[in-house]
């Protein structure tokens, strides 16, 4: 699988991570089987959180591989995200170290490659968050730094105190989900996608050298499912994604990745599915190289327009 920049760090990372969310619905020799085809296809990237399951798919995660000496735990980037309570977010200092300990516990692992703040807290205080920050990394807990769901603006405020570089921003992004590039493409219209809901947050991260990862790249708007296969809602995407998978040999599932792929911020997708085969199916589009007019002619069957 080809790899791409971690943000502006030396580390290069597979362009597919494995996304956890959905791993506590799988038994210990399943989730083994899982985690072994990913690392046999170089996705060596597993993208956790405390709330997935409550924590139960960290849980699951470190069963799977326990007593299984053929995986090492250098072999593996582990990633976590804090931040989401009950009714609230808490991005305090306390809440971090708690949430990192108990994550380490969970993953039984002495360290995070990565822990990414999970959405923007609304009373945040900067300082809080590099103190625990300048504490996690100094214990040796953790190795990068990012965020999740954030503006440029909120990456800003926290930059005004954390010292250490932010080179992660995990967002929604498909070809049903595209507002990160509708907005600067209708720039200056009176169109729906001209509404710019993330202050160019694509823009931003290429120019501060952020790694995005896309998460739920095949969902359509507001949780109403995938957008693969359903032909009410999106015939001609699914028309135009079956012509290009039969002119490169492969799957509509493929070129939907594929086409997050090819975007040049050179982003990391987050697959979230458990299912093997399906996974292979993703991780095939790193191989696969769309062209610019095949891009557009995608983009635009997703409903989106060229002003």
């Amino acid at each position: 699988m080809k790899t791409v920049p971690l943000g502006s760090t030396t580390l290069r990372v597979p362009q597919v991570a494995i996304g956890c969310m959905r791993l506590g619905a799988l038994a210990p020799q399943e989730l083994n089987r899982l985690i072994h085809a990913s690392l046999e296809a170089g996705a060596n990237f597993f993208d956790h959180a405390d709330i997935y399951g409550g924590g139960e798919c960290e849980t699951r995660f470190a069963e799977a591989l326990a007593g299984d000496s053929s995986i090492r735990r250098e072999d593996l980037i582990l990633q976590s995200k804090c931040g989401i309570r009950q009714g609230f977010y808490d991005s305090s200092k306390a809440h971090i170290l708690a949430s990192v300990d108990e994550i380490l516990g969970r993953l039984k692992t002495d360290y995070l490659d990565l822990l990414l703040i999970h959405r923007p807290d609304a009373l945040v205080e900067p300082e809080e968050v590099a103190a625990a920050f300048d504490e996690l990394e100094a214990a040796g807990k953790v190795r990068f730094f990012g965020v999740s769901n954030h503006k440029p603006a909120q990456v800003e405020l926290l930059k005004t105190c954390v010292r250490q570089p932010l080179v992660v921003n995990q967002l929604q992004f498909s070809l049903a989900v595209a507002t990160m590039v509708a907005n600067g493409m209708e720039v200056n219209m009176d169109t729906p996608g001209s509404v710019d809901h993330d202050g160019s947050v694509l823009d931003y991260a290429r120019i501060h050298g952020m790694t995005v990862q896309a998460w739920s790249p095949f969902q359509s708007p507001g949780w109403q499912g995938p957008f693969l296969g359903d032909e009410e809602r999106y015939p001609k995407l699914n028309a135009e994604l079956r012509a290009s998978a039969e002119a490169h040999g492969t799957t509509p599932g493929t070129i939907a990745a594929a086409w997050v792929l090819r975007h040049p911020a050179k982003m990391q997708l987050i697959a979230g599915t458990t299912r093997i085969d399906r996974l292979e199916r993703i991780f095939a589009a790193s191989d696969v190289e769309l062209d610019r007019e095949e891009w557009y002619r995608l983009y635009l069957a997703a409903g989106n327009p060229l002003p």
